[in-house]
């Protein structure tokens, strides 16, 4: 048709002139963007997901941890909720306490808060892995324990009234014995305590709190040489007492309760040793019924204690 033939070769005309092509105006779609990523590097990718998901803790490049910091003037350090509000019921002397950041409040964190802040305990705020690093602990709370001020064997000596009663310890390792030993001491008029520094307990927290405030008291030393202290508390007129059970002397038949003395009380299981049964002067044992096997070494001592006691008031 002549009109069709007419619209093939006319050519398209605008108000901005012809148009043939793109003149390279969308070039830059065709050119190339580098090699397709891993699966593992896209980000929505499954196996993205897998790779972030493998990477834990134990593979993460970790902070430098800062070194604990140790409470001033050495001393003790006691751990755990039960442990730290017990101590400060007891009065035990202490340097500071010490929090967690962060830490789960319950009636004993509070209490503690209320004790340390009544008796004006400086309270440190740390890291919870700063308290981990110090005592193990996981429980966020510690209480820094002064160390205890012994006396020396002559310093009892010196104070002790007349006649003397002296309490010595032949390897008694339970700090709780240690305590009601010391508590025993005092209520029945003793002059001293004497203990030996290896393989025994020492005046640590839990030995303060079983003394019931005693040990603030009561004068205790810490000896290198029991054998040596026997001697010299002989030289100054006392007489040595030891307890054993299997003595056949009993409590009762010693006459020498008016006399300055010394009491040795055994170890919790293997009692007197050789050598310082050897230099008592007399062994007694605290009868008993037969179906009783033997006695704690702090209710042996104090037993021995009142007995004394009560034939120095009959006076």
């Amino acid at each position: 048709m002549a009109g069709n033939s007419e619209r093939r070769g006319a050519v398209r005309t605008s108000k901005k002139g012809a148009t043939t092509g793109t003149g390279g105006k969308k070039k830059r779609r065709l050119a190339g963007k580098g090699p397709t990523p891993k699966a593992e590097d896209r980000p929505y990718h499954a196996a993205a997901k897998r790779k972030k998901a493998t990477f834990t803790k134990e593979t993460r490049p970790r902070a430098p941890r800062r070194k604990s910091e140790r409470p001033r003037g050495g001393g003790e350090l006691v751990a755990g909720r039960n442990a730290v509000v017990e101590a400060l019921r007891a009065g035990v002397p202490a340097t500071e306490l010490i929090v967690a950041r962060s830490i789960d409040v319950d009636d004993r964190i509070t209490e503690s808060l209320k004790l340390a802040m009544a008796t004006h305990l400086p309270i440190r705020e740390v890291h919870r892995a700063e308290v981990e690093g110090l005592s193990g602990s996981s429980q966020g709370i510690l209480l820094a324990i002064k160390p205890y001020q012994y006396s020396s064997f002559e310093e009892i000596v010196v104070r002790a009234k007349s006649p003397m009663l002296i309490v010595a310890l032949d390897g008694v390792t339970d700090p709780r014995n240690l305590g009601a030993i010391v508590r025993s001491a005092a209520a029945f008029g003793a002059d001293g305590v004497l203990m030996t520094e290896r393989r025994a307990a020492a005046m640590t927290a839990s030995a303060w709190k079983s003394s019931a405030g005693a040990a603030a008291r009561m004068q205790i030393a810490q000896l290198s040489n029991l054998s040596r202290a026997i001697d010299a508390a002989k030289k100054l007129g006392c007489f040595v007492i030891g307890l054993d059970g299997e003595s056949e002397s009993t409590l009762s038949q010693m006459k020498l309760a008016k006399e300055s003395i010394m009491i040795v009380v055994g170890s919790e299981g293997k009692g007197l040793s050789r050598l310082v049964k050897e230099k008592c002067d007399l062994v007694v044992s605290i009868p008993m019924n037969s179906s009783t096997e033997s006695l704690n070494a702090s209710v042996a001592a104090s037993i021995a204690l009142f007995w004394v006691d009560e034939k120095r008031r009959a006076e």
